[in-house]
């Protein structure tokens, strides 16, 4: 398992191992040390999963009320995965990095406390797996609108293509948004 800091600090990209043959494939998706090794939570509350139809655009999504770090991997099909800075304190406020995840190349995300996130699903289905550091609260969940032209997002997918929940149209811009200090 290879462990390394995106270009966006505090957001991290884990290539596993896999390891292929006749039979299909295996791979560690979660490693109690490594983590440890690195200085991230090993402290998972929740585990969830979603299936999206292509051009389903999902986030971005935060909670200010039991914030939650976030494991993220594709079990199924494509996402490119969206992390975005919300820490007005950061000197990377308001950037975004963006990760292709698929069950092809196994990789997983680690989006920590203090980040918005989202992804668009690129195949005609996506599995999402996901584990959190604490338990959704709907008192706390916010949306900042996927389009937002203040985040410069390269969605995948054209505004009038894309498949996005009514809750998530009705995001805030990043400007107008609860965020973190």
């Amino acid at each position: 398992m290879k462990m390394v800091e995106t270009e966006l600090p505090g957001v991290w990209l884990i290539t596993p191992n896999i390891f292929s043959d006749n039979r299909g494939s295996f791979h560690e998706t979660w490693n109690l040390k490594r983590f440890e090794d690195n200085g991230l939570p090993t402290h998972w509350v929740q585990d969830n999963f979603s299936v999206s139809n292509r051009n389903v655009i999902r986030g971005i999504h935060y909670q200010t009320i039991q914030p939650q770090a976030k494991l993220v991997r594709v079990t199924q099909g494509a996402v490119l995965d969206i992390a975005v800075d919300l820490r007005r304190s950061s000197p990377f406020f308001g950037r975004h990095v963006t990760l292709e995840l698929s069950a092809e190349n196994g990789h997983i995300a680690y989006i920590p406390i203090g980040f918005g996130h989202g992804f668009a699903a690129l195949t005609e289905t996506a599995g999402f797996a996901y584990k959190v550091t604490d338990y959704y609260c709907p008192q706390g969940e916010r949306t900042i609108v996927w389009n937002d032209p203040q985040l410069g997002i390269p969605w995948p997918v054209s505004d009038k293509d894309a498949i996005v929940s009514a809750k998530d149209q009705l995001g805030n811009a990043l400007s107008d948004a609860e965020i973190f200090p």
